[in-house]
């Protein structure tokens, strides 16, 4: 029994030198702000580039004059999507990013927003495919042009089905940035490692880091399910 009580007392130990001796809280909660930050902005950059690679791959499929945007885009999406994203830090950062007022923050919002863009091409895409050919040929009976029956019709219905894809791509991008502290960004992860330079223990701090990611998974993973029942809700109406 006394083992045991020892055992917890150490941890304890270890758990208030890691996280609360002098304010190192503080330095995982700015870590994982900037987490966040790098994740969002880079989502929303996957987002824009994936809805022009999207749009382009769907309107050009069928077309024989404007074919190779369609190759073009495959060959985008085949080249981001089959190389590792942590090449890519690197290539973006020490080749692309050379000055030395460089941000490495931005060049991880650059990488992880580029990455993203060719896996939320597919969903985008997969998206407006699901919607009924039908819809198609009401909007044109309506006399509305192929663009007009794209925005007013195809896309809102195809943004409702993607937008519980498109926040797991949210979830994942959090979890993928934790590599972005090679690059000197101050991420969560690259805050861990910080302490355990200091305190000497390498285990302690990264858990902290493991248990931060993991609550917010847990929480946005949540938001999300809430999200996909008022989906389904607004179906049946």
């Amino acid at each position: 029994m006394s083992s045991v009580i020892n055992w917890i007392q150490e941890k304890g130990y270890d758990f208030y030198r890691a996280f609360i001796e002098k304010d190192r809280y503080l330095a995982y909660l700015d870590g994982f702000r900037i987490t966040l930050l790098v994740s969002l902005f880079a989502v929303i950059i996957g987002v824009l580039i994936g809805f022009v690679l999207a749009i382009i791959k769907y309107t050009t499929a069928d077309r024989k004059g404007w074919r190779f945007l369609n190759k073009l885009a495959n060959f985008y999406i085949t080249i981001i999507r089959g190389t590792p994203v942590y090449v890519q830090l690197l290539i973006i950062y020490y080749i692309i990013f050379t000055s030395r007022d460089a941000s490495p923050m931005l060049a991880g919002i650059i990488c992880f927003g580029i990455n993203s863009s060719a896996y939320v091409a597919e969903i985008i895409r997969a998206g407006i495919e699901a919607v009924d050919r039908g819809q198609v040929e009401a909007g044109r009976s309506l006399g509305l042009g192929e663009f007009q029956t794209m925005a007013s019709i195809i896309l809102p219905q195809a943004v409702k089905n993607i937008l519980p894809a498109l926040g797991n791509e949210f979830i994942v991008l959090i979890k993928e940035t934790s590599i972005v502290g090679l690059i000197a960004v101050r991420d969560v992860t690259k805050a861990a490692q910080n302490v355990s330079g200091i305190t000497y223990d390498f285990l302690t701090p990264l858990i902290i880091a493991a248990i931060m990611y993991l609550l917010a998974v847990i929480i946005l993973t949540k938001l999300l399910s809430m999200l996909e029942r008022r989906l389904k809700k607004s179906d049946r109406r």
